[in-house]
């Protein structure tokens, strides 16, 4: 399943109303089912994220092919990496 700038939006809505932490995530993968939502710290990422939404540094993720690789285009996007930064609020 590809992401749209709608997708993104919601997504980064969830994400941004508080708290973030806890529920958000088990919301996202209910709201988005074909969606692979990953947690990690936002130390583990050196790429540059596509958005960064309240405490976290969204990175898209494109498994389409035999190796999961970050991506900047939505279309091409089959999931988010959500990087918690440890410098947020």
């Amino acid at each position: 399943m590809a992401l749209n700038e709608d997708d993104l939006g919601v997504i980064a809505g969830m994400l941004a109303a508080p708290p973030a932490d806890g529920q958000v995530f088990p919301a996202l993968r209910a709201r988005f089912p074909g969606v692979a939502f990953t947690r990690c710290d936002a130390s583990d990422v050196v790429e540059a994220p596509f958005r960064t939404v309240g405490a976290y540094d969204l990175h898209l993720m494109d498994a389409r092919d035999h190796c999961v690789q970050l991506t900047d285009d939505p279309a091409r996007a089959t999931g988010l990496v959500l990087a918690r930064r440890s410098d947020a609020p």
